[in-house]
């Protein structure tokens, strides 16, 4: 008999072999795969089929065989050890860990390790009640001389499969594993405290610091395991002294260069290479005679410097741990100067650097970083810690990184320490002068260096590795953003430092001016053009170079203008003063000789530095548009105006001749931008005078055939705008001249319009009418933008030099309602008007528009807009949502006659058809939509007070369109059924402020008919775990609705809604109420609802795993 089930065993094995072959072959179908797959799922599915498995496992050499065996054991135990008989339970907590023990140094390893995985599933759920062992086994192959490694992945594993949260285990199971580990804990770290003591590994004969190849394959699995110990527990007295001390040995490892050994013989004369066996174990097989390479030596010190971040990264730290962490702090100094030494004048810091590990390099910046960031404070004070030595070797770490990515990392370091220090000086302004004194030199050396790091005439070959073309996620390129970050880091040092910074930036800038100023003695005239005399290659690589650390330091004086405005205007005024007259200069200087136009030696090369140049020196000098702003109020006062209309004259001669169309873009929009600050930001009363201004005028209104490219002409159209709209600052209501500005802007409007107004309808017989249309509604919807937040008197001359703009645009609406390109321009112009002038666009009129709207957006004109996903169509019905929007929140009666009609747009027109499809950004606006008109019009359908309401005095509830408000709910709670996060997420929101400023909960309708219908679909979304991202939202959501009655909640809803989840027995329904305590604060709800979530979900798992007629007690 036992031999007929041994043969029959073979077989199966024999059989099994030849279908995993068979599947794995390149020449297998597709179909015939399907086959196997189905076959092998349903021999998985047999009850019983894990003695085949165990067989196959202890008999087969083939991996495909084997992880197929595994995967059945792995199957078995997570998902249907509950139904697995108790006696068939114990063969298996016996079979294979004993099958591991015999085989573990003859199986690959990754079939080792998911042997070793099994077992610790199975220990997950039997320790210690079951498989009382199982723990105290895994400490005895730890140290067992030749099981060790196979110990230590044991160990690992069964710290990360124990500890971190799991489908197939109930809260209390969780919890009780986790206080069962730490129980162990003390006696785990002094077992891997063995493993990685250095001193009494070393091979006796080496050099120090040299191991043998199976000691360090057993450091290396110690201390991963260590790292992962370090993710979850707590800071203790467990982790001695002596154990850190170890790591850090280890952590050294990384910091040495490779080490020239002699060659240890072997049996054949040839030297030993270093190298770990890949299988991680290697013991029982005594000493190699191999050394650890140097690669493997660098594993150690980043698997060593891992632990150190672990528990860096802890920020509870006990105040008897506070003395361990110095000791850490004094450990990494010591490491710090390791790595920033140099032995021999041979290797500089950096070549050193470029010689570790890559990976060791970055964990070590990362110690770094949580140095600064999370401890720092604490160890500031400690007169024992060396804080500025450490800045120091932090400023040599800094600037010999071997790479860009490494050097960046570090600057982000130092701005953490600059934000640190200026928040301490801010709390602590008595003491400020002796805190920066403390940190003075290393931040002027700081600045210096960043400084030198910018600049190619230092660096070309290391800058010019950046890439200055393609744009990343933020939109800059790699140039850009290492220039950002620099520039970010002299600015906090500025904050700090005004006056040094000052005085080390402005010789190095005025260093490239001279260059830059000095080019037009190379200009040659020659006829009608021009040329650039430098043409020697060395000249102009100088050149070359000399311009982009121009752009750069340019773009740095620009970052500082924010430091000489405010309290500061007075002390500063004179460098601030020296700053800006020189910006005048470069920018005059650049317009006066027009480089971009002169011919030279590279042009590919040369030409976009000079433009940039130019650019830059506009940008910098529209950086001070604030200070100058600030000038212009201060001069009002005085008599003496010379020195401030000669800066506004002279920066207006360098910005109008740029403004044409022939000047390249780059350079065309900084002078665009510029004269938009001085007509927005600094307003002087004489700007619309100056010739310069005037010529500008005559170029945008009587010069349309040359006309500038569309975004140069909104810019020139605002700012002209602006100069005749906006109140001149200091100055009275009467001396504001609104009378003539007034007729002006609608002249300036007037011609700006003309084309447009005088279209001929209808206008599809004009050629051009559609480009004049959107052209026009482009410019007028950045006119009305720029003076939305200004006062009144500025809107009213605005809508007046409009109205007829308007009308007729509103009469051109209807004929391009199927051209939604158009429309969808006209809708952002009217969303436009409605945001910043509804005011002085009265109500008569806004309600002509909207029924004009809602009279052309029919039911069968949304469906075909709205269904054109992403098109134009679909962006119109967002643009028009958005215009109701604005209405509906007006305060006051003025528009609530329109409200029934936009409700009944939104809940009969267009939720129909986004209701069941994507639609997310219709859906958005239409539920921001219903949001605001239940938000701002709630007494629409409550008449009752909140007070009323809360105080329950029991008077009915005054309830208004209660159809509507009924469809509105039941729009949000349909869309917690659906898949969209970002809509669900909004959505909850907008619930949750309806409830916090309006109490919706707890008003009577939503009480009785709505509440615990939707706590229940918040509560299946959980089970569900299809919206896990909001898990937080969604659990304060519930505390909010259950919290409207908790006693109905607990004893009412909960049952009823346990009664009603399938897949449970009324067993567990009783435990997992009992189980979610009546507790009314939202920490122990919180744990209450997760506390349930996860053992339904487990229940279910267990019961959906026994066998059918299993009896469940």
């Amino acid at each position: 008999m036992e031999s007929c089930l041994m043969h029959c065993m073979e077989a199966s094995l024999r059989a099994l072999e030849s279908l995993m072959t068979e599947f794995f072959h390149s020449c297998t179908t597709n179909d015939r795969k399907r086959e196997i797959e189905e076959l092998l799922n349903s021999f998985a599915g047999q009850p019983g089929s894990w003695r085949h498995c165990l067989y196959f496992l202890s008999n087969s050499r083939n991996e495909y065989v084997m992880m197929y065996s595994l995967t059945v054991f792995e199957n078995l135990v997570n998902k249907m050890w509950v139904g697995v008989a108790s006696e068939d339970k114990a063969e298996l907590r016996s079979c294979l860990p004993k099958l591991l023990l015999s085989q573990h140094a003859l199986l690959p390893f990754f079939i080792r390790n998911k042997l070793c995985k099994v077992i610790v599933d199975i220990g997950r759920q039997d320790w210690p009640m079951f498989y009382h062992n199982f723990f105290s086994n895994t400490l005895q192959i730890v140290q067992s001389p030749s099981l060790a490694p196979l110990g230590l992945v044991l160990l690992k594993m069964t710290s990360e499969e124990l500890v971190c949260p799991r489908e197939d285990l109930s809260v209390a199971r969780k919890e009780e594993l986790k206080k069962l580990l730490l129980d162990q804990i003390p006696t785990v770290l002094n077992l891997l405290t063995v493993y990685v003591d250095v001193t009494s590994i070393l091979a006796g004969d080496s050099t120090p610091m040299v191991l043998e190849a199976e000691s360090g394959d057993l450091c290396m699995l110690a201390l991963e395991c260590l790292a992962h110990l370090f993710s979850w527990i707590p800071l203790s007295s467990s982790i001695t002294p002596s154990l850190l001390a170890s790591i850090f040995n280890f952590a050294r490892f990384g910091c040495q260069q490779p080490i020239k050994t002699k060659p240890l013989p072997t049996s054949n004369g040839d030297s030993a290479p270093g190298s770990l066996p890949a299988n991680g174990g290697g013991g029982g097989h005594g000493r190699t005679g191999q050394m650890v390479g140097h690669a493997e030596r660098a594993r150690l010190g980043v698997m060593a410097m891992n632990c150190i971040n672990e528990l860096m990264c802890k920020n509870c730290v006990p105040v008897d741990f506070e003395e361990f962490l110095l000791h850490m702090f004094q450990q990494t100094f010591y490491l710090l100067q390791r790595l920033t030494n140099t032995h021999t004048n041979t290797h500089t810091i950096k070549s050193r650097l470029q010689e570790l590990d890559e990976s060791y390099v970055e964990k070590f910046t990362d110690f770094l970083r949580l140095f600064v960031s999370v401890h720092l404070r604490r160890i500031e004070s400690n007169a024992q810690f060396p804080l500025v030595e450490f800045l120091a070797l932090l400023l040599k770490y800094t600037f010999n990184q071997p790479n860009h990515e490494g050097y960046l990392a570090c600057l982000d370091i130092w701005s953490i320490f600059l934000d640190y220090l200026t928040t301490k000086i801010r709390s602590r302004l008595a003491d400020s002068d002796s805190v920066i004194n403390r940190y003075k030199d290393a931040l002027v050396l700081l600045l210096r260096e960043v400084l030198n790091r910018i600049q190619f005439r230092l660096n070309q070959s290391q800058l010019e590795e950046l890439d200055d073309e393609t744009l990343d996620d933020d939109q800059q390129t790699e140039w850009q953003r290492y220039l950002r970050q620099s520039l970010e880091v002299v600015a906090r040092v500025m904050e700090l430092l005004p006056s040094q910074t000052f005085s080390v930036l402005f010789p190095v800038l005025q260093e490239d001016l001279d260059i830059y100023l000095g080019l037009q003695q190379f200009i040659v005239r020659s006829g009608t053009s021009r040329r650039l005399n430098i043409t020697a290659e060395a000249d102009c690589r100088k050149l070359h170079c000399a311009l982009r650390d121009l752009s750069s330091l340019l773009q740095a004086v620009g970052r500082l203008a924010e430091f000489f405005t405010g309290d500061v205007f007075s002390a500063r005024f004179n460098d601030a003063l020296a700053i800006v007259q020189r910006l005048v200069e470069v920018s005059c200087y650049g317009s006066q000789i027009s480089l971009y136009d002169v011919e030279m030696a590279v042009p590919s090369v040369l030409k976009p530095d000079l433009i940039d140049v130019h650019a830059q020196s506009l940008a910098a000098l529209q950086a001070y548009s604030h200070w100058l702003a600030q000038f212009c109020g201060e001069v009002q006062r005085q008599q003496d105006q010379t020195q401030f209309v000669d800066l506004i004259r002279s920066s207006m001669a360098a910005t109008t001749p740029l403004i044409n169309a022939k000047v390249p873009e780059k350079l065309l929009l900084s002078a665009c931008h510029l004269l938009v600050s001085m007509a927005t930001t600094v307003r002087p009363v004489f700007l619309v005078s100056l010739p310069a201004a005037q010529n500008i005028f005559n170029l945008i209104t009587e010069n349309h055939n040359h006309r500038l490219p569309q975004e140069a002409h909104v810019l020139v159209c605002r700012a002209l705008s602006n100069m005749l709209l906006l109140p001149w600052p200091s100055l009275p209501e009467a001396e504001q001249q609104w009378q003539s500005r007034s007729a002006n802007h609608t002249r300036l409007l007037s011609s700006l319009t003309q084309q447009y107004r005088l279209l001929p309808r209808p206008p599809s017989h004009h050629p051009n009418s559609k480009a004049v249309i959107q052209q026009t509604l482009c410019v007028l919807r950045d006119l009305v933008d720029s003076i939305s937040v200004e006062a009144t008197k500025s809107r009213q001359i605005c809508y007046h030099s409009l109205q007829e703009s308007v009308q007729v645009t509103l009469a051109l609406f209807p004929l391009f309602i199927q051209q939604p390109d158009v429309t969808d321009e006209m809708l952002s112009f009217f969303l436009t008007l409605f945001q910043a002038l509804r005011v002085q666009m009265g109500v008569a009129f806004t309600e002509q528009i909207i029924q004009t709207f809602l009279s052309m957006f029919t039911r069968e004109q949304l469906a075909v807009s709205i269904l054109q996903e992403g098109s134009s169509g679909s962006k119109v019905v967002q643009k028009f949502l958005k215009i109701l929007q604005v209405v509906v929140q007006e305060p006051g009666q003025t528009f609530k006659p329109l409200l029934p009609s936009i409700l009944s747009l939104c809940l009969d027109q267009v939720y129909p058809i986004v209701s069941e499809r994507s639609c997310p950004d219709v859906k958005a606006e239409m539920f921001e939509l219903l949001f605001q008109i239940l938000h701002q019009n709630w007494r629409f359908f409550f008449k009752s007070s909140v007070l009323s309401s809360v105080q329950r005095t029991g008077a009915e509830e005054l309830i208004e369109n209660q159809a509507q408000f009924i469809a509105a709910m039941q729009a949000f709670g349909q869309s917690f059924l659906q898949p969209d996060i970002h809509i669900f997420k909004q959505n909850l929101s907008y619930l949750e402020v309806l409830n916090t400023k309006h109490k919706l909960y707890h008003r009577k309708l939503f009480r009785n008919t709505m509440l615990f219908h939707f706590i229940n679909v918040l509560l299946q979304v959980l089970l569900h775990k299809s919206h896990d991202l909001l898990q937080d939202d969604i659990t304060l959501a519930l505390y909010n609705m259950a919290a409207v009655d908790f006693p109905a909640f607990y004893s009412s809803f909960l049952p009823e809604f346990l009664n009603g989840c399938q897949g449970l027995d009324h067993h567990q329904r009783t435990t997992l109420a009992r189980n979610f305590t009546p507790e009314r604060d939202l920490p122990s709800f919180s744990q209450g609802v997760y506390r349930i979530v996860n053992d339904l979900r487990f229940y279910r798992l267990c019961n959906g795993s026994l066998p059918p007629g299993t009896l469940k007690l």
